[in-house]
């Protein structure tokens, strides 16, 4: 939840600094690419919370945490290097695709390890 404050006070910073008033999303590109990348990371929130919380009871604890970790991280990396160019992104997003699809993958093999071997 901090980290989706600390975007969103990015976009209000960045609508003060070019003089955007909501509810325009177009304007300057930095502006424009610090919104996008709020929203992008918003988009995603769901997703992470719902795999987090499903491999972190089904799956181990720790793992998932550490997992959970880096995914913060990356997005915030995502974020940073967004705001900056948008090619900045990609590295960061890479990384987090594939730690949603570790988190995934936790997740089924916690579910298949609790519901199918008793």
């Amino acid at each position: 939840v901090l980290f989706l404050a600390y975007f969103a006070m990015q976009v209000i910073y960045a609508r003060r600094k070019y003089k955007i008033s909501p509810p325009e999303t177009t304007g300057h590109p930095e502006f424009e690419r610090t919104f996008r990348a709020q929203a992008n990371c918003s988009e995603y929130f769901p997703i992470f919370i719902s795999l987090l919380w499903v491999a972190g009871i089904f799956f181990h604890q720790g793992v998932t945490a550490a997992c959970g970790l880096l995914y913060l991280y990356t997005r915030l990396k995502y974020f940073q290097g967004y705001a900056v160019a948008a090619q900045g992104r990609l590295g960061p997003l890479y990384a987090s695709a594939w730690l949603l699809w570790l988190l995934l993958g936790l997740a089924l093999a916690g579910l298949l390890a609790h519901f199918l071997w008793p």
